[in-house]
């Protein structure tokens, strides 16, 4: 069973979501929390491995939650997506940064939260990439000078670039003429030597660092 907390400040919101997703049969509602910091109080009561996560909330918002939640050390198999309507909402961006491993727009569909919920939880990512490089582009507008890499390798940049461009596994793959174990090994590596949680904290990385075509 998938233990799931719903934080959202609006309460219709919150009950509705909490109530479809929790119809499923694999899917266990565990909490809901209506501001930041009850989210971070029964995140490390009710132990959950998902977390959907509104971003604007008084007080202490998404955006801090997610990243208290996620230093968590009792939490780290936790897993947060954040919830929003991407043409509002400025922090997004900061949301990945802080280790958020997805988003989703408020109005999915059901099935498509539950199917969220379940990649989450089996450790995937949920990335709509045409949508993250829009938030990205954006957000990188005034970036800070271009992050240096000198610990990953020349093909372990090359990964990195692609991820950056929201390719998956497999289109990396045929791009490079490797093999999924191979693949698998430089991702590892990656994570590892940029200590980054997942890969959407890769793709922001990627753009930093300057490694995707037009990011410099």
């Amino acid at each position: 069973m998938i233990r799931v907390l719903v934080v959202d400040d609006q309460a219709l919101v919150r009950r509705s979501l909490a109530s479809l997703i929790g119809d499923e049969p694999d899917i266990d509602v565990v909490a809901e929390a209506s501001d930041g910091e009850q989210a971070v109080a029964l995140a490390r009561s009710s132990r959950p491995d998902v977390v959907l996560m509104d971003l604007r909330m008084p007080e202490v918002d998404g955006l801090e939650a997610t990243r208290r939640i996620l230093a968590e050390p009792a939490l780290e198999r936790t897993r947060v997506c954040v919830l929003t309507m991407f043409e509002l909402d400025e922090y997004v961006f900061g949301a990945l940064r802080a280790g958020a491993s997805g988003f989703l727009l408020k109005d999915a569909e059901p099935e498509v939260v539950a199917d969220a919920v379940r990649r989450l939880a089996r450790g995937e990512q949920i990335l709509a990439p045409s949508v993250l490089r829009r938030v990205i582009e954006q957000s990188l507008t005034a970036q800070h000078p271009v992050r240096e890499l000198p610990q990953i390798t020349a093909r372990e940049r090359e990964v990195l670039g692609l991820i950056g461009q929201g390719l998956n596994n497999a289109e990396i793959e045929r791009e490079l003429f490797i093999s999924r174990s191979t693949l698998k090994t430089h991702i590892a590596h990656l994570l590892t030597k940029l200590d980054a949680r997942d890969r959407p904290q890769l793709v922001i990385i990627a753009h930093e660092a300057g490694c995707v075509p037009g990011r410099t």
